[in-house]
């Protein structure tokens, strides 16, 4: 199929140097080529809409086909419309046809198919027609709602940005997110969620791995300026909203430095956005606060003192894997050791340690800057993430020339990564040979100490939920989450780690070249004395630092043989309406 560019040089519309000139405008301003040479004055809107009908193979509808008055559809919110630049010209009882400047997209035709429940077929438009048909078709229910929509009408693209710009720059946008930024930092909230929804714009946070949704969220009509305010710190292109994009905020609040990673994606009623918080003053970068059992942290501080191998950290997105690894760097010499790492993205900058940011947009992959990493003369390596083959039989392979590799993969156990890297390609006797330990966390809640309350457990109950091992004979009381307004009557204050460490000894070399998969070698690694992450969440429940229910919800996706997994969530549910 022939490129746009070419058809237009071959019907003498444009040149090969205006292709070129076109292509380095494109890479600078983004957009779609056709949209580019319009901008830049090179060939009309509808030459090039013309020279795309017949490449797409789709018709042509002007603005004298489209119907004198609006066809209004209950199931397409006006919002998706506008922010799609697409507009119903008609209806049977069978079919649905629309206009858009980008006919093309997936998303759209699969969208209003599902929103319809019917068929729908879409034709080419003019950008300029299509803006003017929503100027005079769609109405909003209020009279802000109407200037939001009326704002994307009739207007030229520059025209647009500096309206956007002149939303995202008023007093009160300023002020809204601002207070959105600092409320964060108030409440120790990892991640600010902003979502459009149909029935309003709904604002939660996320406390201690738990969503919270904000009583008082922004008003709907404030969505496209909160939006643009965003983009506009997170330096993304605030005209574009049909595109998944990613920024990054550095700012400070209230003494803290903030490093706020920014996604925003188009959804049927607008852009969600999400902000990542980063407290650069927060983080723990020390083994000794995160969590550790002192017998756990002693095997993988012995693990780190080895000379080479593979050290793996495991556990979902959101589980501490990349805080565990930085903690693991922090606790080395980096004066007496050459250590590099390769992440996506640098969460936090080391002194004394040379670290690399992945670029797929100029193709700096792990794997790429792993081959080049080599030639460094590294003593250590950190890899954020084993995502593929390629990385991981890297990963391997430096462990084997003489080098420590830390690293990251997405299992659920620790015995379980072993499969994992031999899903991705590793042979079994290359793990046995280069890996020497796999460490699996998730973090828990802990009980906020101004209300928890004591519970006193009975031998059925010490039985059934496996405490029996690990409380003393005098003391049989675990503690559970009440809720007061010191911890935001949720019962609980900050998070703590619960670990998993599958040391990879000569027994577990022969279990592993026998063939054994992740059930075998889980089994065979508690005979070698691996305390599991639901045991080492049992000695901090009875420590008191955790309640038994949250140690069931995070450790629910284990594959437990002991009973104690099957003990009602009841028994130890708190008796205060108000805990979570």
């Amino acid at each position: 199929m022939k490129k746009l560019g070419e058809l237009l040089v071959e019907q003498g519309k444009l040149s090969e140097r205006d292709v070129e000139r076109t292509l380095l405008a494109q890479a600078e301003m983004g957009g779609l080529f056709g949209q580019v040479l319009v901008k830049l004055g090179l060939v009309s809107e509808q030459d090039v809409a013309l020279a795309l009908c017949g490449l797409l193979e789709v018709p042509l509808q002007l603005a004298a086909d489209y119907p004198e008055d609006p066809i209004q559809l209950e199931a397409v919110a006006q919002d998706f419309l506008v922010n799609n630049g697409v507009v119903p010209v008609a209806v049977t009882d069978t079919a649905v046809k629309f206009v858009a400047a980008v006919p093309q997209d997936p998303f759209l035709a699969r969208a209003l198919t599902m929103a319809l429940d019917r068929p729908v077929s879409i034709a080419l438009g003019l950008e300029s027609d299509i803006n003017r048909a929503l100027q005079r078709y769609l109405q909003r229910d209020d009279a802000q709602d109407e200037e939001l929509s009326d704002q994307f009408a009739g207007q030229s693209d520059d025209e647009f940005i500096e309206h956007l710009r002149d939303l995202a720059s008023e007093a009160p946008v300023i002020r809204l997110v601002n207070q959105i930024i600092h409320r964060a930092v108030d409440m120790g909230a990892s991640d600010i969620h902003i979502e459009p929804f149909e029935d309003g714009l709904h604002l939660r946070y996320r406390v201690d791995g738990v969503l919270q949704d904000y009583a008082d969220p922004p008003a709907v009509s404030l969505a496209a300026a909160l939006a643009s305010r965003i983009k506009l710190l997170s330096h993304m292109n605030i005209a574009e909203r049909r595109l998944p994009q990613d920024g990054r905020i550095m700012t400070r609040v209230k003494g803290h430095e903030l490093d706020l990673r920014v996604s925003t994606i188009p959804t049927v009623h607008g852009e969600s956005i999400v902000m990542r918080v980063l407290d650069r003053e927060s983080i723990r970068l020390s083994l000794s606060s995160m969590g550790f059992s002192d017998d756990t942290l002693g095997r993988y501080r012995d693990l780190l003192a080895r000379p080479h191998g593979v050290l793996l950290v495991t556990g979902p997105t959101g589980s501490g894997k990349t805080t565990t690894l930085y903690a693991s760097l922090a606790s080395l010499d980096c004066e007496s050791l050459k250590i590099i790492t390769v992440e996506d993205p640098v969460e936090y900058q080391l002194q004394g340690i040379n670290q690399i940011q992945v670029q797929p947009q100029i193709e700096l992959s792990f794997a790429r800057s792993l081959r080049a990493i080599l030639r460094q003369d590294p003593d250590i390596i950190m890899i954020g993430e084993m995502r593929d083959s390629e990385t991981a039989q890297i990963g391997v392979q430096s462990a084997l020339t003489g080098h420590l590799v830390l690293s990251t993969l997405h299992t659920n156990t620790a015995a379980s990564a072993i499969t994992r890297l031999e899903d991705m390609g590793v042979e079994r006797y290359l793990i046995t040979s280069s890996v020497n330990g796999v460490l699996a966390q998730r973090l828990v809640r802990k009980l906020c100490e101004a209300c928890r309350e004591p519970l006193q457990l009975d031998a059925a109950m010490l039985r059934s939920a496996g405490l029996q091992r690990f409380v003393s004979d005098d003391s049989q009381v675990i503690y559970r989450a009440r809720g007061c307004g010191a911890c935001g009557n949720t019962g609980y204050a900050g998070r703590t780690g619960i670990h998993e460490l599958f040391v990879l000894d000569e027994a577990m070399h022969r279990v592993i070249m026998s063939g054994a998969d992740a059930t075998v070698l889980y089994a065979a690694a508690r005979r070698q004395g691996m305390v599991t992450l639901y045991e080492d969440g049992l000695r901090k429940v009875v420590q008191g630092t955790t309640s038994m229910e949250e140690v069931l919800r995070v450790t629910q996706d284990q594959s437990e043989t002991d009973s104690a997994q099957d003990v009602p969530q009841a028994d130890f549910a708190p008796r205060q309406s108000g805990a979570a």
